[in-house]
């Protein structure tokens, strides 16, 4: 794993970080929260994964990830996700 950008944001209470990694196939969000989390040594529930790129032809993926101080904060600046209305 390389690190690209690290950045302290002390407004919202989380770490901003460009990684990029190198995978044969698209990694999907479940593997790259499992090797962000034993990398960076912090719990599942402060990780947010936000994006996953790469350029077509090439196997290094670039991965934004923002690494929250605390579940609370996490919580309170998230997007909620939006829940599915019943049908009459």
């Amino acid at each position: 794993m390389n690190i690209l950008k690290d950045f302290r944001n002390d407004l919202l209470k989380r770490r901003e970080v460009e990684v990029s990694e190198e995978y044969d196939v698209n990694p999907g969000f479940s593997k790259v929260l499992e090797n962000v989390t034993e990398y960076f040594k912090v719990n599942k529930d402060v990780v947010v994964i936000k994006k996953i790129g790469s350029s077509f032809g090439t196997h290094i993926f670039l991965i934004n990830v923002f690494i929250y101080d605390s579940v609370s904060f996490k919580e309170k600046i998230e997007p909620k996700k939006k829940e599915k209305k019943e049908k009459k």
